[in-house]
């Protein structure tokens, strides 16, 4: 088998030929393969190993956030060429033992309430993550990488640079390039896209369904498709609202097959992904025994803000949060759980005024810890 392997002691810039933090078509293929073979790519969690089992809330002050994604890649796919669609399937992730979820302030769905610093180290064992700094409860695995994407082009590079400019000029949130932490550093650091957002060419979608026996299914941009991963996560609610899941590093076993102008002929460009198992057990996939809160788009004055789905979202976190401070846990504590086990769902887009997200939590949580 093919394989990118990486010293995990070690941060990325220390191994700059493995990897990147920065999108750019001309960072250079650190592997090259045709289709059907395997590669196993060992990936860094999402913080570049900057958080380690012996870390408190005072190491965040000190964290290098310009390093933010480690990703293992590029690798070039034989025969992959723009208009190309690259189907990847994920044919095995192989977690490390040890994982972290963080509340980071400044960062976030619930960005301006959730302002304290709070971090859990996690336990990965016998399918399973448990933590001193939530006591009683322990999260089911069902790993997948968090990112996962393709190069580029030059153009759309610049284009994607611009609209996202665009909404920091209008007071949105949004990370220009920046050369601070950037691997690999010149020009592919200076003008390269961050790894926050995800866009039509893949990156940090962060879809949990993207386990073992998925494929996902990204457009092609440049010649060999330079396609990369990283940010393992072992489980995740739908939603990741507090920014991390439990993160962690991870080995991601990889099959690629290109379809031949199938990318130019569709009338999108988003990412597909596809399955013919539960990604999850089913008792978790889709669990026996929840708790259910809904949110609706109500506003602290008791007005209604139309049609305003993120505003019917943070109410669904908030009032489940509320349930769990109920059960006992601290607010930092129900943040995370609703991070790492809690699943958003749309319920309804038509009800107008009020549309409704629902928030389930899995009662198997509590179970056995």
């Amino acid at each position: 088998m093919h394989a990118i392997r990486i010293d995990r002691s070690k941060r990325l810039c220390d191994e700059p030929g493995c990897g990147h933090n920065r999108y750019h078509p001309d960072i250079p293929p650190a592997i090259e393969i045709g289709e059907g073979e395997e590669i196993a790519l060992e990936t860094r969690d999402a913080l570049d190993g900057q958080i380690t089992p012996a870390s408190t809330v005072e190491d965040f002050a000190s964290l290098d956030v310009g390093a933010v994604h480690a990703l293992t890649g590029p690798v070039f796919v034989k025969g992959a060429q723009p208009g190309d669609l690259l189907e990847i399937e994920f044919t095995d992730i192989i977690p490390q033992t040890t994982a972290f979820s963080a509340i980071m302030p400044g960062l976030g769905f619930l960005r301006d309430t959730m302002t304290e610093p709070f971090l859990v180290h996690w336990d990965l064992r016998d399918g399973w993550a448990t933590s001193a700094q939530i006591p009683g409860v322990r999260i089911p695995g069902a790993p997948f990488m968090g990112i996962s994407a393709v190069a580029p082009s030059a153009e759309a590079m610049a284009a994607w640079t611009a609209r996202e400019q665009r909404v920091i000029d209008a007071g949105g949130m949004a990370l220009p390039p920046d050369p601070a932490g950037a691997v690999p550093a010149g020009p592919c650091g200076l003008t390269g896209l961050r790894t926050l957002p995800p866009r039509e060419n893949g990156g940090n979608f962060d879809v949990k369904q993207l386990t073992k026996g998925a494929k996902l299914f990204l457009p092609v941009f440049v010649p060999g498709a330079l396609f990369s991963t990283g940010d393992g996560h072992f489980a995740q609610g739908d939603g990741e609202v507090c920014v991390t899941a439990v993160e962690m590093g991870a080995t991601a076993v990889v099959r690629f097959k290109v379809h031949k102008g199938a990318a130019a002929a569709r009338k999108f460009q988003a990412p597909v992904f596809s399955r013919t198992t539960y990604f999850t057990e089913p008792r978790f996939a889709a669990p026996e025994r929840f708790l259910g809160v809904m949110g609706m788009p109500i506003n602290a004055a008791g007005e209604i803000e139309a049609e305003n789905l993120t505003l019917a979202c943070r109410n669904a976190v908030l009032n489940m949060m509320e349930l769990l401070q109920e059960r006992g846990f601290t607010r930092q504590q129900a943040y995370v759980i609703c991070s790492v086990a809690v699943d958003l769902r749309i319920s309804n887009v038509v009800d107008v005024p009020n549309y409704v997200v629902s928030a389930l939590l899995p009662e198997a949580i509590f179970d056995g810890a």
